[in-house]
């Protein structure tokens, strides 16, 4: 049976949300948002009435949210009085307990994203490192991983590239991950690179050995969101779609391979971003996902910066590097740990089934993101 304590610090939570979320406030912005939506030449502007669109369900999301937080507190609280008259049982209070926090949690959470791109849907490539099949079969894990996190969450996951392992495994994977809130927001966390330490099957003597995957995770821009591309900059290659699939599939060149001279605005420095893309039998598609691609690169980088700019001026802030080992997957000793955050499971399986919200959650708390002014 839950404590008076317990109890008092739901409804403390509870009404911090109402204060820091400013509900009163998004309820009058809602109710004004929606108002322009029955305008008669409201659909007239397709582009404006999506972005309007999304901006009237943004709130309701989060008033709803609070609105069901605020109810299961309120539950909480007339089980906690009616178990004094012995009308409901310790069991009954300690699920509306159980009910309500989990409510609380989730709310507090998606507080947490607040940067503009979190609401987004994302691109994720996974590398496999040097280690030959070892670290090509970890990567193919890693791909498993996330497409299980993704069903689990209603994501849908579309894999627009694809590199087959020599022998086994992946040696790399291009998916994008839709259909969903806050894809991006969640799914930054597993920016970096993730070691696998077991006693590999591929290993004649059995020995343990230790691989390397890489994972980069971008926001997907859709067409409401503006990406200077420079045309002059860009050239294609066509290529034969290769892999399982089917008797035709090697004979039309419907694969594109698109290349960016990126330039650096700060440094200078150029670069070459080349995208590959083979998800689609028509070439004219892969065509235009390659350019979603290559905007959703260009608009990553320049987030990146401000990002940093950002992290510069917020001072006494741990500094978070993008590229660093941010996660061990140690399978005899079952163990996987985040060396950002110090959060572990002893329950390797879970992970690798998809069972990675607990790594997210104690990044996202700890590694907050002030909102854009």
């Amino acid at each position: 049976m839950i404590t008076a304590d317990q109890l008092k610090d739901v409804m403390e939570r509870t009404e911090a949300l109402h204060h820091y979320l400013n509900i009163d406030k998004k309820r009058v912005e809602f109710e004004e948002e929606q108002l322009r939506t029955q305008a008669p030449d409201f659909w007239e502007d397709q582009k404006y009435a999506e972005e309007q669109m999304k901006k009237v369900k943004t709130l309701e999301k989060w008033i709803k949210g609070y609105e069901n937080v605020k109810r299961l507190a309120d539950e909480l609280q007339l089980a906690f009085d009616f178990h004094k008259d012995e009308l409901v049982t310790e069991e009954e209070v300690d699920d509306d307990y159980a009910k309500a926090v989990s409510a609380i949690e989730d709310l507090e959470l998606m507080n947490m994203l607040r940067q503009k791109e979190d609401p987004m849907d994302c691109v994720m490539k996974i590398n496999s490192g040097a280690g030959g099949t070892e670290s090509q079969d970890w990567a193919q894990m890693l791909m498993r991983m996330y497409m299980r996190w993704a069903e689990a969450h209603g994501y849908k996951v579309t894999i627009s590239n694809i590199q087959e392992g020599d022998e086994a495994g992946i040696k790399s994977v291009t998916m994008e991950i839709e259909g969903g809130e806050y894809a991006y927001g969640f799914l930054k966390s597993e920016n970096g690179v993730h070691r696998l330490v077991r006693v590999s099957p591929f290993n004649a003597q059995g020995k343990r050995m230790t691989s390397f995957a890489s994972v980069f995770v971008s926001p997907l821009v859709d067409d409401t969101i503006e990406v200077y591309v420079d045309p002059s900059k860009i050239s294609w290659d066509l290529f034969r779609s290769g892999g399982a699939g089917g008797q035709n599939v090697n004979k039309v060149e419907t694969g594109v391979r698109l290349r960016y001279q990126y330039v650096d605005p700060d440094t200078g420095e150029e670069e070459e971003i080349l995208i590959e893309n083979t998800e689609s039998r028509k070439q004219l598609e892969n065509r235009n996902n390659a350019m979603r691609l290559l905007k959703s690169q260009l608009y990553d980088r320049a987030m990146k910066k401000r990002l940093e700019a950002q992290a510069k001026i917020e001072a006494g802030k741990k500094k978070i590097e993008w590229g660093s080992q941010i996660r061990s997957y140690v399978f005899d000793d079952r163990r996987v740990k985040d060396h950002r955050t110090n959060y572990q499971t002893t329950d390797v399986d879970a992970v690798m089934d998809g069972k990675i919200d607990g790594f997210i959650k104690a990044y996202l708390m700890e590694f907050p993101t002030v909102e854009d002014a």
